[in-house]
């Protein structure tokens, strides 16, 4: 039997709207680089990922303003992005196909999480590397949770127990992940491709600083975990 090898594929072909920035969020300055730098910079240092493929949008003028040399033999562009993050996943699944097996790992991680540790990563790959079907890195909710009325107010309280909030690397055969994105292409996150086709991912627990930059406010928290990973 060939080894199974291990990839990273990150979608980057998004715009980040909702930071109100005038430049795509994954090029943001972050403790004076990219925030997409960090994340390639933990991705690239896991020693089992063979290959860190990033899906950027076929206009981006925005990545070769930026050094990316120190990742160089572990990199690729693909400049094949989509509409919607499923798109842009899609289309670098289909660009590779000819390149990975079917059978390979492919650990699709959003752009914007910056703070992503090798340890966080190496956990999931142990966790998920022998299940038939895959798993993503999640953490248990722990706030109590609201279902608003479409007016401003509260319909309803919801039940926490056994809800969990997906981050990423979320980590899935390549073949698999392509038919479940052929067959589900409205979702946001591979998991709940997976899971249209009626399997069920498994969750491993991850934790806070995993974080999903997204508004303002959470570039200067993602700011304060890296620096205070980075203090002496």
């Amino acid at each position: 039997m060939a080894p199974v090898n291990y990839y990273a594929l990150v979608p980057a072909a998004g715009g980040g709207a909702r930071m109100g920035a005038d430049i795509p969020k994954q090029y943001l300055p972050l403790l004076g680089r990219p925030l997409l730098w960090h994340t390639l910079a933990t991705l690239c240092a896991v020693p089992a990922i063979a290959r860190v493929f990033v899906v950027l949008a076929a206009d981006d003028g925005e990545w070769e303003r930026h050094d990316w040399s120190a990742f160089a033999a572990r990199l690729e562009i693909l400049r094949c992005g989509g509409a919607t993050r499923a798109a842009s996943v899609g289309n670098g699944l289909r660009q590779i196909a000819a390149r990975v097996d079917a059978g390979d790992w492919m650990l699709v991680h959003d752009a914007a999480r910056a703070c992503i540790t090798v340890a966080h990563v190496e956990a999931l790959i142990r966790a998920v590397g022998e299940d038939a079907v895959g798993g993503i890195l999640a953490t248990p909710v722990a706030d109590t949770l609201k279902r608003a009325d479409g007016a401003g107010g509260i319909a309803a309280t919801v039940p926490r127990e056994n809800l969990w909030q997906a981050q990423t690397p979320q980590m899935f055969r390549h073949g698999l992940l392509l038919e479940a994105l052929e067959h589900a292409c409205a979702v946001t996150d591979e998991a709940s491709a997976v899971e249209a086709l009626g399997l069920a991912p498994k969750l491993v627990a991850a934790d806070a600083t995993n974080l999903k930059v997204t508004y303002p406010l959470d570039l200067h928290l993602a700011e304060i975990i890296l620096r205070d990973r980075n203090a002496p």
